[in-house]
């Protein structure tokens, strides 16, 4: 009793302080201690397929931050997965650098979320799809925040830290690439857009921390990227490639596979798996369901599925391009969606990305 007693007085003795203080002018704040990386449950990093392009959605406790968002035609695969993932409000927006592939679907996704802060580089372009994306966030009365190395920002209980771009790289749009290294506990992620050996030399010399468990392999495995220093630093056990399934460009270069190889770099490529999503507890990543590089569980499942045999595509029943299909195109078929890719069908990006 004697003990509650005493906390009691003690707890008054403080509120009246606090009053006395806030008389005088002195305004009081009382902070609470941060959660640290268990409290929130776990950080999930999808890597979103959408082709040839780039998007990456980050949550942790109910915050969500996206990177990239695709090319146009891929704004509404984006938006439809975000919504899937519960996402209302995005804290961060971030598009790396304006080539198209990486801020085409941008807009649409600036239409269908509440977004807290837009982070892009201070360099401009003169495509169409560029200065929409400047007018959506005119129209939304959103402001951009310019990427300053060294800055840090809070995502739940996580954070990042801005490390490129360093500096002014004149016409070169890959090398103003804004990169960001996320921490969630003891556990890292590296993400840098389409950047260059060049702009990769800029953030080594930076001196930043760059040590990561995961590394989106920068520009879709190209070897313009990737460069022995800057692997040196970064050091993943993993590492994610986003490129489209038999782009152009051939991507990733072969020399991308040989160097991953040579690091015992676990690599992950969302042209074979599709979406990838890797997960931390704040201590180490897994990657659920394709620790092995295998396809999802889900794909070794019977389902129903709708074709298209004009476009190719497969679809759910339900899925709105199933529904107003001509008659003459479509087909049905109950199996797994390992045997329908395996007959020449790819998925529809909207009902089964």
């Amino acid at each position: 009793m004697a003990g509650k007693f005493y906390k009691r007085l003690l707890a008054g003795a403080v509120v009246f302080l606090a009053l006395l203080l806030a008389g005088c002018g002195v305004e009081i704040q009382v902070s609470t201690p941060s959660r640290g990386g268990e409290a929130g449950g776990n950080l999930k990093v999808h890597f979103i397929d959408v082709g040839q392009g780039d998007s990456t959605l980050i949550e942790q406790d109910g915050h969500f931050m996206l990177i990239d968002a695709g090319e146009r035609d891929q704004g509404e695969v984006v938006v439809s997965y975000l919504k899937k993932q519960g996402v209302k409000k995005l804290d961060y927006v971030i598009g790396t650098h304006p080539h198209s592939d990486h801020i085409g679907g941008m807009a649409e996704v600036l239409r269908a979320f509440d977004i807290g802060r837009v982070i892009m580089p201070e360099k401009e372009h003169t495509i169409r799809t560029y200065e929409k994306l400047l007018d959506e966030i005119a129209a939304q009365n959103l402001k951009i925040t310019l990427p300053k190395v060294g800055d840090t920002y809070e995502l739940g209980d996580s954070s990042f830290q801005i490390i490129a771009p360093v500096r002014d790289y004149g016409d070169n749009l890959n090398n103003w690439s804004v990169g960001i290294r996320l921490t969630y506990g003891e556990t890292g992620f590296v993400f840098c857009g389409d950047a260059e050996k060049e702009a990769e030399g800029d953030i080594v010399s930076s001196g930043l921390t760059l040590k990561a468990d995961v590394l989106k392999i920068s520009h879709h495995g190209s070897s313009t990227s990737s460069s022995s220093k800057f692997m040196d630093l970064v050091d993943p056990d993993y590492g994610v490639i986003s490129c489209g399934k038999n782009n152009d460009y051939g991507h990733p270069h072969k020399e991308i596979r040989a160097m991953l190889k040579e690091r015992n770099i676990k690599s992950f490529r969302t042209d074979e798996l599709g979406t990838i999503v890797a997960a931390s507890d704040g201590k180490s990543v897994t990657f659920p369901g394709q620790e092995t590089g295998d396809s999802a569980p889900s794909e070794a499942e019977s389902q129903d599925y709708v074709f298209n045999t004009n476009t190719k595509k497969f679809h759910f029943p339900d899925c709105k391009s199933a529904t107003s299909m001509k008659k003459e195109n479509r087909k049905t078929y109950t199996g797994t969606r390992e045997d329908v890719i395996k007959m020449g069908y790819e998925p529809c990006q909207i009902c089964n990305p």
